[in-house]
């Protein structure tokens, strides 16, 4: 599997560089995913736009990260999809699960906003 990561200090801007992402790609992915989750970032976006096509066993792949970044209260970003992978998160309905944006600025500023609002969650807390 050929992918990039570019590790900022918030999140990992992870680029897939493949053009599907089916049954012979995703246990990898789903294991690139964890194991940049298990260094200890918290947010994570997932720059597709190399990705043309994708099956239910690359859905399944997306939320496993979906999960795991989640779990920590982080933000799991899908980033440049292209219009088949929009199309059948549309039909499995996952586009409401997912954070979808368009481009890599956007995700990065969908982070920022996510981690202010996180944080003011825990000051409210500590009330």
């Amino acid at each position: 599997m050929k992918y990039a990561v570019d590790k900022k200090e918030q999140f990992v801007v992870f680029t897939l560089l493949e053009e599907k992402l089916d049954s012979t790609l995703s246990p990898q992915l789903k294991s690139e995913l964890l194991t940049v989750h298990a260094e200890g970032y918290k947010n994570l976006i997932l720059d597709m736009e190399s990705v043309k096509y994708a099956d239910s066993s690359g859905l399944s792949a997306l939320l496993v990260g979906n999960r795991a970044f989640n779990e920590v209260g982080g933000v799991f970003v899908l980033s440049s999809l292209q219009e088949h992978v929009i199309k059948l998160l549309k039909i499995s309905m996952l586009d409401k699960v997912f954070k979808v944006v368009d481009d890599n600025e956007a995700a990065a500023e969908a982070i920022f906003i996510h981690e202010i609002e996180s944080g003011s969650e825990k000051d409210e807390e500590e009330e």
